[in-house]
């Protein structure tokens, strides 16, 4: 039951830290700069980066939480703001 719940944990991890790759994807560059964020290539390489990490590393390594908060940083503060913006 114990290890089931940890696949859970790391399953929506994995599903978290994907979407986000995915929508910083999606949004156009220009939004980035006009909402006084890191460029899009940056965000892009963060959230790939953390990504990565995320699945080789455990969730309660250092690097492994270092990658689950920048996901929870875009989600928190970045994507609000591109949203803001519009697309």
């Amino acid at each position: 039951m114990f290890s089931l719940f940890w696949s859970l944990v790391w399953l929506a991890v994995l599903a978290v830290q994907v979407y986000a790759l995915v929508d910083a994807a999606v949004r156009p560059a220009a939004a980035y700069v006009a909402a006084g964020k890191l460029t899009k290539q940056a965000w892009v390489a963060i959230l790939g980066v953390s990504l990565v990490v995320g699945q080789l590393l455990s969730l309660f390594s250092p690097l492994g939480l270092a990658a689950v908060v920048a996901t929870i940083v875009y989600f928190v503060d970045v994507r609000p703001a591109l949203r803001a913006l519009g697309r």
